[in-house]
C-alpha cells in the first residue's frame, strides 16, 4: 500500500520581507521539509503588497489571505485564515511568531480538528521584546496566547537563550531545541555590490544588515566606530561601515544625523534593505560582517555570513556560542568601550587571518546549521507529535534543552 504524505501547514504573520528575520527562515524550513519524502507543505499568511515580489521564494503552496478593514491594523485580523487551515486538511500546522490573529486562528483549527499543531516563538518571548507593546501583548496573552502556548503539541526554541525565555514567561509544554539554518552558496566572484557607486573598489567593507531598529546596538556601533577611525588610523583607513536594512521607526534618520555629528559621512554608508541578488552580492563583496545586537534568538544573517566565509563580530546576545568556541567570531558587548576593542581587533587582522575564521565559520554551518541537517531533525519533531516515533533527543518535556 502506498504510504500517505503528511502534510504540514506553516501558519505566519507576513508572507513577505515584511515578516522581517521569519522571511529568511520559514520558507527555507518549508523547502528543506518539503525535500523529505513522505512530506507535503504548504504555508498560509496575510496578503501585503510585497507578496507578488516576494512569492517565488517559497517552493511551496502559498494562500494568502486579506486583513479586515475593521480591526485594529497590528493584529492582523485575517478572517479567512481559519478556513484555509481548515481546506489545507493538514496533519500538522506549524505556527510561527506570537500576537497576531494567525495564533488565534492556530488554536481554533486544533480544537475544531483535534490535531496536533507546534509554535516556534522566534524570540518573541525574549524579555527586550516583552517590553515592547507591553498592553497589547497583555491583552492577546490572556485571551488567546497563553492557550496556544500550553495547548501546542511542542514549542520549538532555536537556541538554549530561546528555551529559557519560553520557560521564564510559565509555559510547561514540551520544547525541542531545533536551530534556524542557512544555505551554503557556492563560492565566486561577487557581481558589483550595492554600494559600488559610493565606496572605493579597493576599500574593505564591514556589513551590518537587518533591522534598522535600537535593539541592533547600531548607534553604539556608530560611536566605537568614530573612536576607531580616530585611533588606528591606518588600520581602519581602507574600511568603510554599510548598513543596509529596513528602517523601523524612523531609528535610521536618527543613526544618519549621528554619523553626521560625529563626522563619519565619508566612512558610513545606508544602503536601504537588500533583497536576492543584492544581497547575495552584498554577502559575496564585502569582508566581514557586524551583529552589535543586545537582543536575538538565532540570527540568520550571522548563518549566512558564515555561509559566505565570513567572518564575523558579533555580541553574546545572539545566541551562537559556538562561533566564539570556534573561532568563527569576535565577541564583543554591545557597549561602545567594548565594540571599540572588537572593532579595532576585526581591522587590525590580516587577510588570511579572517580568511581563517570565516572559513571556520562556514565549516560550521556546514555540520550543524545546514537546512537539510536542520529538516532531518524537523522530521522526527513532527513524527513524534503525531505518535510515529519516540521522542527525539533535541525534546525536553519540561525543563530547558
Amino acid at each position: 500500500m502506498r504510504r500517505m504524505r503528511v502534510g504540514i501547514v506553516h501558519a505566519l504573520s507576513w508572507l513577505s520581507r515584511s515578516a522581517g528575520g521569519l522571511f529568511e527562515s520559514v520558507p527555507a524550513l518549508a523547502k528543506a521539509v518539503a525535500d523529505l519524502p513522505g512530506f507535503s507543505v504548504s504555508a498560509v499568511g496575510v496578503e501585503d503588497p510585497y507578496l507578488a515580489q516576494d512569492r517565488a521564494r517559497w517552493v511551496c503552496q502559498v494562500f494568502a489571505v486579506p486583513v479586515s478593514r475593521w480591526a485594529p491594523r497590528k493584529w492582523l485580523y485575517a478572517p479567512k485564515m481559519l478556513a484555509e487551515l481548515m481546506a489545507s486538511d493538514a496533519a500538522i500546522v506549524h505556527c510561527h511568531g506570537l500576537w497576531t490573529h494567525h495564533n488565534l486562528a492556530t488554536l481554533q483549527w486544533g480544537r475544531k480538528t483535534g490535531r496536533p499543531f507546534l509554535v516556534s516563538t522566534h524570540g518573541m518571548l525574549d524579555k527586550v521584546d516583552l517590553q515592547k507593546s507591553r498592553l497589547v501583548k497583555h491583552i492577546a496573552a490572556w485571551c488567546y496566547v497563553n492557550r496556544l502556548l500550553r495547548q501546542a503539541a511542542c514549542i520549538r526554541a532555536i537556541s538554549a537563550s530561546e528555551a529559557a525565555s519560553i520557560r521564564a514567561f510559565g509555559v510547561k509544554t514540551p520544547i525541542c531545541l531545533v536551530p534556524n539554518g542557512a544555505p551554503v552558496p557556492a563560492l565566486g566572484p561577487p557581481d558589483p555590490p550595492p554600494w559600488s557607486q559610493v565606496v572605493p573598489r579597493d576599500a574593505k567593507v564591514l556589513l551590518y544588515i537587518g533591522r534598522i531598529h535600537p535593539k541592533k546596538g547600531l548607534a553604539a556601533l556608530l560611536k566605537a566606530w568614530s573612536r576607531v577611525r580616530r585611533r588606528d588610523n591606518a588600520s581602519a583607513h581602507p574600511w568603510r561601515l554599510v548598513i543596509a536594512g529596513w528602517d523601523q521607526g524612523g531609528h535610521e534618520d536618527s543613526l544618519k544625523a549621528r554619523a553626521a555629528e560625529l563626522g563619519l559621512a565619508g566612512s558610513v554608508h545606508f544602503t536601504g534593505p537588500l533583497f536576492k541578488e543584492a544581497k547575495h552580492a552584498a554577502f559575496s563583496a564585502c569582508h566581514a560582517l557586524v551583529l552589535p545586537s543586545t537582543s536575538e534568538g538565532l540570527p540568520n544573517v550571522v548563518l549566512e555570513a558564515w555561509a559566505y566565509g565570513l567572518p564575523v563580530l558579533m555580541t553574546p546576545q545572539c545566541n551562537i556560542p559556538d562561533g566564539f568556541a570556534l573561532q568563527a567570531a569576535i565577541r564583543s558587548e554591545p557597549e561602545p568601550d567594548e565594540l571599540e576593542r572588537a572593532l579595532s581587533a576585526m581591522v587590525s587582522m590580516t587577510d588570511s587571518e579572517r580568511h581563517a575564521m570565516g572559513a571556520n565559520g562556514r565549516k560550521l554551518v556546514e555540520m550543524k546549521f545546514s537546512w537539510p541537517r536542520i529538516a532531518l531533525q524537523m522530521q522526527e519533531v513532527y513524527q513524534w507529535v503525531l505518535g510515529q516515533a519516540p521522542a527525539p533527543a533535541c525534546v525536553a518535556p519540561s525543563g530547558i534543552p
